[in-house]
């Protein structure tokens, strides 16, 4: 699946410079790569996920586009026509939001292709007369005789713990094995580690694949990284939507703050969710983990950082947080980012998720988390630019 390679999917660009270590400024997409046309002006992690959107809309992989993508002899820069058209697409839906809605982003790459090279343009007898299927919208309406968000969060807060007992959570750390989407790596060793209020990074070392390199995810309070193993850029910083949802996930990191950290809640209609599923290869190295669960759940939706708009799924008979559906921007369309928390643990009288998949456009992470410690002393040096690979 295009979005679940490690490489993302580049149109018209090839490496232009390294990035430095402290920027002011973001580093934009024209700046690291080459033969930027039509994206100009968008920091390189909006523009890595806006790669996303378009590798999951059509079912792509970079090689789809690129010319040796998967080689030693990529070309990143070179045009092809299908790079040509993408080109063409993008003015295409920038122009008829522009004209016809007002400039709101109502026509997406998946508006028409769901999944296709090329748009379904003729009704299917099998859908028509078939089992519905009624996906949610991103945006959610206030339903009518649902309990208030706030007490739903009251709910949540008072299982993970309660309010005072949550209030001397300050720190936590995770030690646990995480694969990744295809069980690239064979798996590796994870270190989860977050301190009050907003700190928070995710290292996992794949100490069985030489050469494969480290997947980090770091943020400060202030400044987040990424480090992907196989990734083009290979590491960056985050300015864009990512910035604002490394800095959500750092803050849900600690649930006593939850109704602090969100605003403009509201609930929206019951429905269920089911866990998100794994293909085989990541799945059969973990055959300990339990998926295929559908839950009954009430839907909370807020505002997060910087505007970022923030779904949260909770488990109607426990009240525990089980899902959290998040949206950057790009030129087309919302970029979702979902992370899934199950088999809650106790842990000086919290509970915590032992159990996090971590799924973007371009991977999913499957964390198991087999030790969880609270209050301990964490270096700050965990939560920074992640340290220059070391040889192997």
């Amino acid at each position: 699946m295009a979005f679940a390679t490690s490489a993302v999917l580049l149109i018209g660009i090839g490496l232009a410079g390294a990035q430095t270590a402290s920027q002011e400024k973001p580093l934009l997409a024209e700046q690291a790569f080459k033969n930027i046309q039509v994206f100009k002006g968008l920091p390189v992690d909006d523009f890595m996920e806006t790669m996303g959107i378009m590798a999951a809309s059509l079912d792509f992989d970079c090689s789809d586009c690129h010319v040796g993508a998967g080689t030693d002899q990529v070309d990143w820069a070179a045009d092809t026509s299908r790079k040509q058209m993408a080109r063409l697409m993008v003015t295409m839906v920038a122009n008829l939001n522009k004209n016809n809605f007002g400039g709101r982003q109502l026509v997406t790459c998946w508006t028409c292709h769901r999944n296709r090279d090329k748009p379904l343009v003729t009704p299917v007898m099998d859908t028509i007369y078939g089992k519905v299927t009624i996906e949610p919208d991103d945006v959610i309406v206030t339903a009518e005789g649902m309990p208030s968000p706030e007490s739903i969060l009251d709910k949540y807060i008072q299982a993970a713990g309660g309010a005072q007992r949550l209030a001397s959570l300050k720190s936590f750390v995770g030690k646990g094995t995480s694969v990744g989407f295809g069980g690239f790596g064979g798996g590796g060793d994870v270190e989860l580690v977050a301190e009050a209020p907003d700190k928070r990074a995710t290292i996992i070392l794949f100490k069985e694949a030489t050469g494969r390199g480290d997947q980090i995810r770091t943020y400060d309070g202030h400044t987040g990284w990424v480090r992907t193993p196989l990734n083009v850029l290979g590491e960056f910083q985050l300015n864009g939507g990512d910035l604002d949802g490394a800095r959500l996930d750092a803050q849900l990191s600690f649930p006593g703050q939850i109704k602090q950290v969100l605003t403009n809640l509201k609930t929206g209609p019951p429905g269920s969710i089911t866990d998100l599923p794994a293909p085989a290869s990541q799945a059969s190295l973990q055959k300990d983990v339990t998926l295929g669960q559908t839950h009954d759940v009430d839907v909370v939706q807020g505002t997060g950082p910087r505007g970022l708009l923030v779904t949260l799924y909770f488990d109607r008979k426990t009240g525990l947080l089980l899902r959290e559906l998040r949206y950057g921007n790009s030129p087309i369309g919302r970029v979702p980012t979902q992370v899934d928390f199950a088999d809650y643990r106790e842990v000086n009288g919290i509970k915590l998720p032992s159990r996090i998949t971590y799924a973007w456009l371009d991977g999913r992470d499957s964390i198991v988390l087999s030790e969880i410690k609270t209050n301990v002393p964490v270096s700050e040096e965990k939560f920074g630019r992640p340290a220059p690979l070391k040889a192997r």
